[in-house]
């Protein structure tokens, strides 16, 4: 499922700034609970009390800035992600230490209600702030209403001049919809433009891409003999044809990691971010103003196979 992502600006919800207060007073409490009582997380959890309580009023010193920080952050969470970054990290290291530390038997598992309380709580806001930021940061929040498949075909025009309706009236369209040209699945696919093209015209089909630079910006990318394109800088060609933007699992989940490395490793490699992060992919058969078959990737690692869209369902 492929999500919106319509943030104007950088102002934040208000739970964003109440969970980040929250975070920063109980970072300072806890800070000051420890520098106060240093013995007191010790005797609770049946352990040894340390030696040199110093390291462990560190540590408490460490937290409490960490919730100044926070409480600054608090003013504008997705301004200030770097902040909420350095924070969730820690909050993932902590349990990790902890888990090997505790199986080990370094430390008991009872003492574990600590990483509860400062980490595993909040991990879920703090992720869900940071996946905010990243939204504006990499993507291109969506502006006012959709155009219909109508207008857009009216408006938007081929390289050779020519509107897509007036294209498609003269011939069959394979449209394929690009993500950005630095993602690695997107390099791969730009590396068998000879054979795509090739393979659409043996189906009697003119290839059509469509991408997200200004127009001529993407001959750096691509072989300008390799088909027809589009450029659409604000996704509203994308956003005609129902392609939106990707969620979370649809960008970084386990299939996607393991098609990237593999892509990867055949020479596909990782280029800068070149258009909206956040856009899925996917490719359309068009004639006459309509969508005949369509072929929707459901992750950013699906390849758009050219050949196989002239026998899918649409």
């Amino acid at each position: 499922m492929t999500v919106e992502c319509t943030a104007p600006s950088c102002k934040a919800p208000v739970w964003m700034q109440s969970a980040l207060k929250l975070a920063g007073i109980y970072n300072i409490l806890f800070g000051i609970w420890v520098i106060g009582w240093p013995n007191a997380w010790f005797e609770i959890s049946g352990m040894e009390v340390p030696r040199y309580s110093f390291l462990w009023k560190c540590v408490g010193m460490i937290v409490g800035v960490y919730g100044v920080g926070y409480l600054v952050a608090s003013k504008s969470p997705l301004k200030h992600w770097p902040i909420v970054l350095v924070g969730f990290l820690g909050k993932v290291f902590g349990p990790i230490g902890f888990l090997w530390a505790a199986s080990q038997g370094e430390l008991p598992w009872q003492a574990g209600w600590i990483i509860i309380l400062n980490d595993l709580v909040w991990l879920v806001p703090f992720a869900m702030i940071l996946w905010a930021a990243a939204c504006l940061t990499v993507g291109r929040p969506a502006v006012g209403e959709p155009m219909t498949l109508n207008e857009a075909a009216g408006r938007f025009c081929l390289t050779s001049g020519e509107t897509l309706r007036e294209a498609s009236e003269k011939d069959q369209l394979a449209i394929v919809f690009l993500r950005h040209f630095g993602c690695t699945f997107t390099r791969r696919l730009l590396m068998n433009l000879r054979e795509m093209h090739e393979r659409a015209e043996e189906k009697g089909a003119r290839l059509v891409f469509v991408h997200m630079l200004q127009e001529g910006e993407e001959k750096e990318f691509m072989d300008t003999d390799g088909g027809a394109r589009i450029a659409d800088p604000r996704c509203d060609l994308y956003r005609a044809f129902g392609l939106g933007k990707g969620g979370f699992l649809e960008l970084f989940g386990p299939k996607v990691w393991y098609r990237g490395g593999l892509a990867f490793f055949r020479g596909c490699g990782v280029g800068m971010l070149k258009g909206d992060g956040l856009q899925m992919p996917g490719a359309f058969l068009f004639q006459n103003g309509k969508i005949l078959k369509e072929q929707k990737a459901e992750s950013a690692s699906d390849f758009l196979d050219v050949e196989a869209l002239f026998g899918a369902r649409s």
